[in-house]
């Protein structure tokens, strides 16, 4: 029977020829799209005839492009070709960092062992999604630090910030394990290849005269080249993001979006927090993962995640003493989306100090 394209679809019973065992003589000349031009006669897929280091191009093209884990484990789970050229280190180590993606709710031991083996053959995305995971989630303290710092010697720049964090906190251990000189090291490279929250971190650290001598102007160039970098972010990674240029900050105390570089008034959508940090959200809002006789906390910017690893080691914030953040990063940015208009004053100020 024909049809509107000209393809003919056999309507006798098709002879099948068995794949990669015939002879190239033996099988008829092949159409678009693997086709027989033949009626009647049905043959091995297109794709057999594809070379490998071809198929391994197309592979990594899909793994540096997927949205989600299961782009890339919809392919695997096709055919027995697939799976073992996908799972060849040269796909592997081209990830992108949605394709770790993993739901807290999903997480098994086969989501584990899919991280490890993207990570021991050269994901540095893997390597850090797994580190954050180990280190907060699992409470695997060396293991994860590792794998972060074994994606922070790659140039990972959120795995840099993230060891910087860790360094100015002394987190998964005691207070004295601070590094402020450790912290800042880190922060600086992580600057350095792009990171915005990091820039925005040393800008409060100049401008604080926390951990390095105090320089309020360059501590403010550096917040202000941290707006302009997260704005030009948003606006490549969303063209249709379009600046509201108005002088007052209504639509962003609506909920409208982040007022960054505020000084102008420029209204943008809130950033998109790292697949690594939006798995810490999700793992911890079950209320049994954290002891409540514990005393431990979490950073109250929602694009985080992390925990305290022991008692006070977040800073809140001095004026309603209610939240809780691991970084001046994350209380900026935290001020800006929401915190602003919920803050007032503590009962023990408004009280002269008393309780």
């Amino acid at each position: 029977m024909g049809t509107t394209n000209t393809i003919l679809y056999p309507t006798a019973e098709p002879r099948i020829v068995k794949r990669r065992k015939v002879e190239a003589a033996s099988v008829p000349e092949m159409g678009c799209w693997g086709i027989s031009p033949e009626p009647g006669v049905m043959k091995y897929e297109f794709l057999d005839s594809l070379p490998d280091d071809l198929v391994l191009n197309i592979l990594c093209k899909l793994c540096s492009t997927a949205r989600c884990p299961a782009d890339f484990v919809s392919v695997l789970i096709t055919c027995k070709r697939l799976n073992g050229l996908g799972q060849s280190s040269m796909v592997l180590s081209k990830g992108s960092r949605k394709m770790f993606a993993v739901k807290a709710k999903n997480w098994s031991e086969s989501a584990h062992r899919f991280l490890k083996l993207c990570g021991d053959n050269g994901s540095v995305e893997a390597c850090f999604t797994l580190g954050m995971i180990r280190f907060y989630c699992l409470q695997n303290r060396g293991s994860g630090a590792s794998l972060m710092a074994k994606a922070a010697i790659n140039c990972h720049a959120p795995a840099l910030y993230s060891l910087a964090v860790i360094q100015f906190n002394g987190s998964g251990g005691p207070k004295s394990s601070k590094d402020l000189r450790a912290g800042l090291a880190l922060c600086a490279r992580a600057a350095f290849l792009g990171h915005i929250d990091a820039l925005r971190e040393l800008g409060h650290c100049l401008q604080d005269g926390y951990g390095v001598k105090q320089n309020i102007a360059e501590g403010r160039r550096f917040l202000i080249q941290a707006n302009a970098r997260e704005l030009a972010h948003i606006l490549v990674a969303c063209p249709s993001a379009w600046l509201n240029l108005q002088s007052n900050r209504t639509r962003a105390r609506d909920g409208g979006g982040c007022p960054l570089l505020s000084d102008l008034g420029c209204n943008v959508p809130s950033p998109e927090p790292h697949p690594a940090n939006q798995f810490l959200s999700e793992w911890f809002s079950v209320p049994d993962k954290i002891d409540p006789d514990s005393g431990l906390r979490l950073c109250s910017h929602s694009g985080c995640g992390r925990p305290e690893t022991r008692r006070n080691e977040f800073r809140r914030c001095s004026v309603c003493v209610s939240v809780n953040y691991c970084s001046r990063a994350c209380q900026a940015l935290d001020w800006k989306l929401r915190h602003k208009t919920e803050c007032t004053p503590s009962e023990r100020w408004v009280n002269g100090g008393r309780p």
